[in-house]
């Protein structure tokens, strides 16, 4: 694993850096999520060890600082995103994002000024509101969340026997699971929706097999956005089927 300064030297962000000769793909996890515990297997799949892989932990999950004084937007999450890009010298960058990390990942695309070869998006949020989670810490108050909301998912959420998810969620910063949230939540303007269908590099969004009632995917069609599937997945496809998201991720490519 790797470091690097970002946000004026003032915290690091840790991440994996596989080496390959084609266009590097960044990939940003969702809430509660750690790109080093979701995409290593992923990655590592022959489908995509042409590419440069690198596999990030946001600000105040996994292995990267959890820093109190950081105000944990999609827009500064974005922000610290673009410098990180730059410091790397990427002068194409392929941009991959699951769920909240799609919203990031779309920030990112908006804002960043060098080239976005290709987006490819799994169950990304694309409009305020966010999910089922999202809207749950979101309802609650900060010291709410911080006193007794964030241990009270962690139960739940072992109850329902999500026990990777919750390994992951347990090392996030409850401030940053918190602002992440309210963000999501909130929205920003234009909506992510917007940036996806504005951008002129291919865009594929992913569904797991198991979510395909969703009735997005005939209006992510309508507007040019390419569809593909993961079979034996839900939203959690790279840890449910890492080939078959793989397989998708080439294919989008």
């Amino acid at each position: 694993m790797k470091e690097l300064e970002v946000v004026n030297g003032q915290h690091k962000i840790r991440y994996h850096d596989f080496p390959g000769e084609k266009t590097p793909i960044l990939f940003i996890h969702g809430l509660g999520c750690a790109g080093s515990l979701d995409y290593p297997e992923v990655a590592a799949q022959p489908e995509l060890c042409g590419h440069r892989r690198i596999i990030i932990d946001l600000l105040g999950a996994g292995f990267s600082d959890k820093p109190n004084k950081f105000d944990y937007t999609i827009e500064n999450h974005a922000l610290y995103l673009i410098e990180f890009i730059k410091v790397l010298r990427l002068e194409k960058i392929i941009l991959f994002g699951h769920s909240i990390g799609g919203a990031v990942a779309l920030t990112v695309a908006s804002l960043y000024k060098g080239e976005i070869e290709n987006i490819i998006l799994t169950e990304a949020n694309l409009d305020s509101g966010g999910g089922f989670v999202t809207k749950k810490i979101a309802s609650m108050t900060l010291n709410e969340f911080v006193n007794t909301g964030f241990k009270n998912i962690i139960m739940e959420n072992l109850q329902s026997s999500n026990e990777i998810w919750v390994s992951s969620f347990s090392l996030w910063l409850p401030q940053a699971a918190y602002q992440i949230s309210k963000s999501v939540v909130s929205g920003q303007f234009p909506s992510w929706r917007t940036i996806l269908y504005s951008l002129d590099c291919p865009k594929t969004y992913i569904f797991g097999e198991y979510n395909l009632d969703d009735p997005d995917i005939d209006i992510l069609k309508n507007n040019n956005v390419r569809i593909d599937t993961v079979s034996k997945a839900g939203h959690s496809m790279s840890w449910e089927n890492p080939k078959g998201l793989a397989n998708a991720i080439r294919k989008a490519l």
